[in-house]
């Protein structure tokens, strides 16, 4: 039978937290407050580059660092732009004299290392109207201050008050980005749909205080952490677009739990109780799968994506804690006010002698499962066909919004000198004696490739065991040529060592950021097949059937191959990117594929867990498979279909943010939520299970005895509770008091709530 141990727990967790709410309340706001204390005083920079250990690139920088510490390899670059008026040259004495202006402000902040003059370079545009200064900074891109970053706004001031255009790109002058109104456009499409579901502005407010609450502790703690360690300046971000989605679901799904519970007529403690040790239980699950999906990043072995997985793994535990206790005791302070309320108009339910919209379809999709199956299933396999020529790539500065100075110094780049100047490749060649010669000898080989426009001579250190080369493509840093030609130089090595003993090594930004992708690309795969090893596991544990979890990891997959196809189509492809607002297209940054896999394999389980432990339920007190199916959406679909818009809502949201990066994975996550919950979960689903029949849930009697019972929709609870499975709200009943997620919970409770005498089930009158 299994043991009740987590949904007891729960229960006296809801009931305790009911009660004692000041003391709950006031724990919560101590702790925000100690996290808040915590994030100002430990609060660090934070970093937009990327780097993987292990990696070629990454062991050039290392070998740089020993060898020639001199070149700053890791350091911050920035690339000053300069251009003349139309008519007019750099050449001239007066454009000249701003120019060098602008150079020896560039000198003057401390930070700064070398500043290449463009005339003693001859980093002059062929037509003598761009110039290009490089500027190396003796730190790297993190440790640059914000004093080093006005000095150079200060610099192109110079030249701007001189005619002159100045914009400036490279790692310097990438400050850490600003929340924006983002996470505003979710909340307040969440709040209108809560309205809508649950009709009560009370109701309807509560996820959303619980959310902020919880977002706000855990934005708190990620900000303190970055005073202890290096974190990405994409971290924060993730981890609130994530942290405030799961945080108004969870707590949805136990408001609905619990007006379902007064429209029984109990008391508010007990109400709460039972809310939270039912839905609570299924919260419970559905969190820890979407934290196993985020913190197993870490098997990938990148530690950017293993510190964003922790971190939105820390938002979605924070998420879950304080709806199994906070919101029981906002419930408390509510009181009987979330089923009252009421907008009119809006009854947060079917009309009295309605069948809801979610059994509506139910019973559509089981009367002709194969055609609907059929029609998904393709629907969703044309959708993925663009990702046959998904291209992983990070995103350069051409990816930058136009309007920024980075942009426009990429382009003035691009058009005066050529769009490898923006990625120069820095090339190392190293041995145990003189590598003066070889790396003479692999510089009139490099010059000889096709598509490289130019080489610096050799720089040898003072041993003269080490060289730096830089080369310079013809294409830019995040075409397939330039990608090529990284493996071409590379290639190279091998014969290099043979003639010479010297070995070559390629690093730079645009290598490093190459081998990122190689690695992710090389990561997918494995994290794929965990990822659906972890669900079949967890599913088979939860629903006791061998085909429901092989049929929802297949749907999972479905959803995976969709989402990477409109992903390849509008930013890789630009079909439809202007009416997002994506000015350029280009290869899909290389942590979105495995970073999206792993979100929406989260919220996957959960719309599974909350959609069909209805159903199993029903199943096993008799009911045929299909009407099993339909009340399994008679219970749940209002309520996943309500969790599934405020997801898209909030991942939405971020479409508008200005970082490309940014852009992207809030598409990606909003379209993999849709995808999952309306056309896998609410299509696909139902579709198979009505074709399997009884078949869906079988189990071998081997396999049922070695797995321990989860007990996850809280079956157990109602019988110590002493909740008999004939009685008003036993599970066969078929009110829905079995159910964590009854959508409609509540409904039939406007106005004053029903005596104890008066049960009703809240499905009755439909």
């Amino acid at each position: 039978m299994g043991s009740p141990l987590l949904a007891t727990f729960l229960y006296r967790l809801g009931r305790f937290s009911y009660r004692r709410r000041g003391l709950v309340a006031l724990l919560w706001v101590g702790l925000l407050v100690l996290f808040g204390v915590g994030a100002a005083v430990l609060k660090g920079p934070t970093s937009t580059d990327f780097s993987i250990p292990g990696t070629e690139a990454q062991r050039a920088i290392d070998l740089l660092q020993d060898k020639m510490p001199q070149a700053s390899a890791d350091g911050a670059t920035a690339r000053v732009v300069i251009r003349a008026p139309a008519g007019h040259t750099l050449a001239e004495p007066t454009a000249k004299a701003a120019v060098e202006d602008v150079v020896g402000k560039l000198r003057t902040d401390p930070q700064v290392g070398q500043v290449v003059d463009p005339y003693q370079a001859k980093a002059l545009s062929q037509d003598q109207r761009t110039a290009l200064t490089q500027v190396t900074y003796k730190v790297t891109p993190v440790d640059v201050k914000d004093s080093s970053r006005d000095a150079l706004d200060h610099a192109a001031d110079a030249g701007r008050a001189a005619g002159l255009t100045v914009e400036m790109g490279g790692s310097a002058t990438e400050a850490m980005p600003k929340q924006g109104a983002s996470e505003l456009i979710g909340l307040a499409v969440a709040a209108v749909v809560l309205l809508i579901t649950l009709g009560s502005l009370v109701a309807a407010g509560l996820p959303l205080l619980n959310a902020i609450l919880g977002v706000a502790i855990a934005m708190a703690g990620i900000t303190a952490a970055t005073g202890l360690i290096e974190m990405s300046s994409m971290t924060s971000t993730l981890a609130l677009m994530l942290g405030l989605a799961v945080a108004i679901d969870y707590a949805l799904f136990i408001t609905s739990r619990y007006r379902h519970e007064l429209a029984e007529g109990r008391s508010g403690a007990e109400a709460a109780g039972r809310a939270v040790g039912t839905a609570g239980s299924a919260v419970v699950f559905a969190g820890l799968t979407v934290v196993i999906a985020l913190v197993g990043l870490g098997v990938v072995g990148i530690p950017i994506l293993t510190e964003m997985g922790v971190a939105a793994g820390f938002a979605v535990i924070v998420a879950v804690l304080i709806a199994l206790s906070l919101l029981p005791a906002m419930l408390g302070f509510a009181g009987r006010r979330v089923v009252g309320g009421r907008i009119p108009g809006l009854r947060g339910g079917p009309k009295p002698g309605k069948a809801a919209a979610g059994e509506r379809w139910a019973r559509f999709v089981v009367r002709r499962p194969l055609a609907v199956l059929l029609l998904s299933v393709v629907g969703l396999g044309v959708l993925a066909l663009p990702a046959l020529d998904l291209r992983l790539g990070m995103p350069g500065e051409e990816a930058s919004p136009t309007s920024s100075s980075q942009h426009k110094a990429y382009q003035m780049v691009s058009e005066g000198f050529g769009p490898g100047f923006n990625g120069p490749l820095m090339v190392v060649v190293h041995g145990s004696g003189d590598v003066t010669k070889a790396a003479g000898e692999l510089s009139g080989r490099l010059k000889g490739m096709p598509d490289v426009a130019t080489v610096t001579p050799p720089v040898p250190n003072q041993a003269r065991d080490t060289a730096l080369l830089t080369v310079v493509p013809k294409s830019g840093p995040s075409t397939r040529a330039t990608e090529n030609l990284v493996s071409d130089i590379r290639d190279m090595s091998d014969g290099l060592r043979a003639s010479t003993g010297a070995e070559a090594m390629v690093t730079g930004q645009t290598a490093i950021g190459i081998d990122i992708s190689a690695k992710m690309s090389g990561a997918l795969a494995p994290y794929l097949a965990l990822v659906v090893g972890l669900a079949i596991i967890l599913l088979m544990l939860v629903f006791r059937s061998i085909l429901v979890p092989l049929k929802a990891t297949l749907g999972f997959l479905l959803t995976v191959a969709a989402t990477f196809g409109v992903v390849v189509a509008v930013f890789q492809k630009g079909w439809g990117a202007s009416l997002i607002g994506v000015d350029t297209t280009g290869p899909i940054m290389s942590l979105m594929p495995i970073f999206m896999i792993g979100v929406v394999f989260g919220l996957a389980m959960d719309y599974q867990v909350f959609l069909v432990t209805r159903m199993r339920e029903d199943h096993v007190h008799g009911a045929e498979p299909r009407d099993a199916v339909v009340a399994g959406f008679r219970h749940g679909a209002r309520v996943v279909a309500a969790a599934a818009v405020i997801m898209m809502a909030v991942f939405a949201g971020f479409i508008s943010d200005d970082q490309s990066m940014i852009k992207l994975m809030g598409f990606a996550l909003a379209a993999g939520v849709f995808f999952d919950a309306f056309v896998v979960r609410m299509t696909v689903v139902p579709a198979v299970m009505a074709l399997f029949g009884k078949a869906a849930w079988w189990l071998p009697r081997w396999l049922d005895r070695l797995l321990p019972d989860v007990d996850v929709e809280g079956e157990k609870l109602r019988h110590v509770l002493g909740d008999g499975a004939g009685s008003g709200d036993g599970a066969g009943s078929g009110d829905g008091a079995g159910s964590g997620y009854d959508a409609d919970g509540g409904h039939g409770g406007d106005g004053d709530a029903p005596s104890a005498g008066a049960r009703r089930s809240v499905t009755s009158g439909r």
